[in-house]
C-alpha cells in the first residue's frame, strides 16, 4: 500500500493506492491564489503547499479507511518541477519514511503523466507517448516498461505555457487554456499563423507563435 506525495506545482496532493487500486486521491488546487498575478509564484506556491499537506494527508488516510501502520512505502514527486514546492513534498515524505521505517521511493513526475493513461487502457510496448502538460510538450518512445526516450521535445515554450502567457497578455485570467479554447469555438480564422521548425521534424516551437 503506496501513500503518495505530489507538490510540484500548484496542487498539493496525496493518494494512498494498493495494488493499482486508487483507494482515495484528495488535492488542494492554488488556482484562486495564483489568479490575480496571472500566473503561479513559486513562494506563494510553496507557503501554501506547506500549510495544507498536513491537512491533505489526514483527509487521504480517512477518506481510504486506513492507518498509516498499514502504509508499505512512500512515493513522492522530485522532479521536474518548482524547486521550493517540491522540498514541501520531499520533507514530508521523507519525515513519513524516517518515522514508519518503510521506503522512500522518488517518482519523475513526467513518468507519473505517462503512466496515469493505464487508468483509461493498458499500456503497450512498444509506444510512442505524447506527452503535454503545463511546463512540457515532448514525444516519447518507450521500447518496454520504464523505458523511456525522448523523440521529440520544445526548444522554447511548452505548449500550456504558451496559453498561459498569452491569456496573460490577453488579459484573460490564469489558466489560459480552457478560456482561449472557448474563445477560439466561437472565433474566426483571421490570423495566419507561422508553421515553426518545418524542416526538423524532432522539435517543437512555440514562442513564434506566442509571440
Amino acid at each position: 500500500m503506496i501513500l503518495a506525495i505530489e507538490t510540484s506545482c500548484d496542487e498539493t496532493s496525496v493518494a494512498i493506492v494498493e495494488h493499482h487500486n486508487i483507494l482515495s486521491n484528495v488535492l488542494y488546487s492554488q488556482i484562486k491564489h495564483h489568479q490575480k498575478h496571472g500566473g503561479v509564484v513559486p513562494e506563494l506556491a510553496s507557503r501554501l503547499h506547506a500549510e495544507k499537506i498536513d491537512v491533505i494527508l489526514k483527509q487521504a488516510l480517512d477518506d481510504a479507511k486506513v492507518e498509516l501502520s498499514d502504509i508499505s512505502h512512500i512515493a513522492v514527486t522530485v522532479g521536474p518541477g518548482l524547486e521550493g514546492a517540491l522540498l514541501v513534498g520531499i520533507t514530508a515524505a521523507n519525515m513519513l519514511s524516517n518515522t514508519l521505517n518503510i521506503p522512500l521511493v522518488p517518482v519523475n513526475h513526467l513518468h507519473g503523466h505517462i503512466y496515469a493513461a493505464k487508468q483509461n487502457a493498458p499500456l503497450a510496448f512498444p509506444a510512442l507517448v505524447c506527452l503535454a502538460s503545463g511546463g512540457h510538450t515532448m514525444i516519447v518512445y518507450m521500447q518496454e516498461n520504464l523505458s523511456f526516450e525522448i523523440i521529440a521535445n520544445t526548444m522554447d515554450d511548452a505548449c500550456g505555457e504558451c496559453f498561459d502567457k498569452v491569456a496573460r497578455m490577453l488579459g484573460l485570467g490564469y489558466p489560459g487554456g480552457p478560456k482561449i479554447e472557448q474563445l477560439a469555438k466561437n472565433g474566426a480564422p483571421i490570423i495566419k499563423f507561422p508553421h515553426p521548425v518545418k524542416k526538423q521534424s524532432s522539435a517543437f516551437s512555440f514562442s513564434g507563435l506566442k509571440t
